[in-house]
């Protein structure tokens, strides 16, 4: 089973930055494949980003351009870096996992994401 823990959200202005981090643990990382969902009050929750194992990305159309999603296999992690936030971007975000041959998704416990006008 993996486990997933986030990191890095916070209060930021409109126009800021900032940088979300998922450690992995349980499963082998480098087989994991990642994405970051987000879910605002009131809505459902969305695909905001996702990596593959060999690297490969996809991001929401709301969002490319602004954000990258990356991994680092040496440390576990999956990161969002997330740049020119804006208030429609405030929302609870979630890391998750899943492996090819599994048909189990893993989530993270959430972070919230607050951009201010």
């Amino acid at each position: 089973q993996v486990q997933l823990v986030e990191s890095g959200g916070g209060l930021v202005q409109s126009g800021g930055s900032l940088r979300l981090s998922c450690a992995a643990s349980g499963m082998p990382f480098n087989i994991l494949s990642l994405a970051w969902h987000r879910q605002a009050p009131g809505k459902q929750r969305e695909l905001v980003a996702s990596i593959g194992g060999s690297g490969s990305t996809n991001y929401a159309d709301s969002v490319k351009g602004r954000f990258t999603i990356s991994r680092d296999n040496a440390k576990n992690t999956v990161t969002l870096q997330m740049n020119s936030l804006k208030p429609e971007d405030t929302a609870v975000y979630y890391c998750k996992a899943w492996v090819t041959y599994e048909r189990t998704n893993y989530w993270g416990q959430g972070t919230q994401v607050t951009v201010s006008s």
